[in-house]
């Protein structure tokens, strides 16, 4: 009877126990609300903040707000006194000096641009030669008996010569063969000969050049040391427009058209070597940049010397020099107000005494949109062993309703991650859910199969590759993905304070549960 008396004492005091738990989570969950959700994202996402691109001023206004936000809260400054941690970047620009051909000039971004990684430097030509589909194989070789070593040649860059009938002339059926099926195939089968110079068209040229003649001098930034350490100085291709191409063969009283139907109708290659001058000078310029990731700490208690990572990037595509914002606002000015928000609610629960036993450490990283090169540099100069980061959460656009949802079902998360590396993920973050939130947890990324492979593709998968489990919060793609359509009027804030609430609760569970998440499943070692 004494037994059973006990129990009746025990059971009350275990459901105190835990009403009184959940009503502490849902105080300082509710520090995150709607309205300092759009208070931040409206500043973020504003035509002050300019995209927030890498290198660019409204880069560095966005982390010094992260940062003003984080020492607000009283975060400690954990990168040697500061809360910025620099990652060393490179940004290599194309530069084209001058173009001509035949003394006729051609304009870069408007006729042409270029895929290269060599040094500025000068290329001069007084022979161009005419190769048309640029194939070399058994059944059609249009370089048979053509030396290009150290020439410039001309080549169609797609499709492959057909008979009257629609029969390819190298498979001989109306099937295409491998060098229209690879994208690649031709350039590296001509590079082996050793061009100087190539010059490609294709009817898609002048769509593409439209599409990306703003972004051409925003360059391609790398991590210093490692993604470019130095121009290889490789043949340059000269991505061209077709009318471009048929200006140069008017110097042989033809065109493309003509060229293609020559090749049909006589089932032979119609190449030939075309007497024009070619005058250039081009290459890349490199420019060092330092953008920092944003780093803030909240020690822990009595396991203080494990770290979770919670983090978002902070950067976007900038503006262009035409002046074109890309604002941001959901890719991740999202994530980025998340991670502000979940650093002042854990901050409010530690100042009353009720903060979280392991440590937490907020980031904001950079260059994201380059190749998650922020969370990159960071477990590649840790400030904190990363034996001792026990978990990383990232958050990455949480603010809208994706396309799959639209016209359904909005009150959802994609949680991504809960499958890999360990077991334990995905029962917490339901837990959280059935007592917190109510969402449909969308796990439809977590398919080994999804043709987006979007667990490889965000910042969390850098810490995953170093064996840290990770958990990707995303509320899904959608039309206005990397436009400057992507803007604050279009956030679901109910949604995304929603959704913030879940990390809240979930990251809750990880940081005051007594033992470490295990690390049970194997990597698979996927790509982006």
């Amino acid at each position: 009877m004494k037994k059973y008396l006990s129990l009746l004492f025990i059971v009350p005091a275990i459901w105190s126990c835990t009403f009184a738990q959940e009503a502490v989570q849902k105080k300082y969950a509710g520090k995150i609300t709607e309205e300092l959700a759009k208070k931040h994202l409206t500043i973020l996402a504003s035509p002050e903040f300019e995209g927030r691109g890498t290198g660019q001023a409204g880069g560095r206004k966005a982390a010094e707000y992260v940062a003003q936000q984080f020492e607000e809260f009283g975060l400690t400054k954990p990168v040697n006194g500061s809360y910025f941690q620099p990652v060393s970047l490179v940004k290599s620009v194309y530069a084209v000096k001058d173009f001509s051909i035949g003394g006729k000039s051609y304009n870069y971004g408007k006729d042409f641009y270029v895929q290269g990684e060599n040094t500025l430097q000068n290329y001069s030509a007084d022979e161009l030669i005419f190769i048309g589909y640029g194939i070399q194989d058994e059944h059609y070789n249009d370089l048979s008996g053509l030396d290009v070593t150290g020439k410039v040649v001309v080549f169609i860059n797609e499709g492959e010569p057909k008979d009257a009938a629609g029969n390819s002339l190298i498979s001989g059926t109306a099937k295409e063969s491998d060098w229209t099926r690879s994208r690649l195939k031709r350039l590296q089968e001509l590079m082996k000969k050793e061009p100087k110079l190539i010059i490609a068209t294709s009817a898609q040229v002048a769509q593409n050049i439209t599409r990306v003649s703003g972004r051409l001098n925003s360059g391609r930034v790398g991590l210093k040391k490692s993604d470019n350490p130095t121009m290889n100085n490789g043949v340059p291709m000269v991505i061209a427009t077709e009318d471009m191409v048929n200006g140069i063969l008017e110097a042989k009283n033809t065109n493309l058209a003509h060229v293609k139907k020559t090749i049909s109708e006589t089932k032979k290659p119609n190449s030939f070597a075309i007497n024009t001058t070619l005058r250039a000078e081009m290459g890349n310029n490199q420019e060092d940049l330092d953008d920092p990731n944003v780093l803030g700490l909240l020690e822990g208690s009595d396991l203080k010397d494990e770290i979770v990572v919670i983090g978002g990037h902070w950067d976007h595509d900038g503006i262009l020099p035409d002046g074109t914002i890309f604002p941001g606002a959901d890719d991740n000015g999202t994530g980025t107000v998340a991670v502000i928000d979940l650093a002042r609610a854990f901050a409010a629960a530690k100042k009353d005494g009720k903060g979280p036993r392991r440590s937490i450490l907020f980031i904001a990283y950079a260059a994201e949109e380059k190749g998650l090169l922020g969370s990159n540099y960071y477990v590649e100069n840790p400030i904190f062993p990363l034996d001792n980061t026990v978990a990383c959460i990232n958050i990455d656009m949480i603010g809208r309703i994706d396309d799959k949802h639209l016209e359904g079902n909005h009150n959802y998360v994609h949680v991504i991650g809960t499958n890999k590396l360990s077991s334990e993920l995905n029962p917490l973050v339901e837990k959280a859910n059935e007592e917190y939130t109510g969402m449909e947890l969308d796990g439809m990324y977590n398919d080994p199969n999804d043709p987006m492979r979007l667990y490889y593709r965000s910042d969390h998968y850098n810490f995953a590759k170093k064996g840290i489990p990770a958990l990707f919060f995303f509320s899904g793609l959608h039309p206005h993905y990397h436009t400057p359509e992507d803007t604050v009027d279009k956030i679901d804030f109910p949604m995304m304070v929603k959704r913030e609430h879940l990390i809240f609760h979930t990251t809750w569970d990880i940081v005051n549960r007594d033992n470490r998440l295990v690390v049970d499943i194997p990597e698979d070692g996927g790509t982006r």
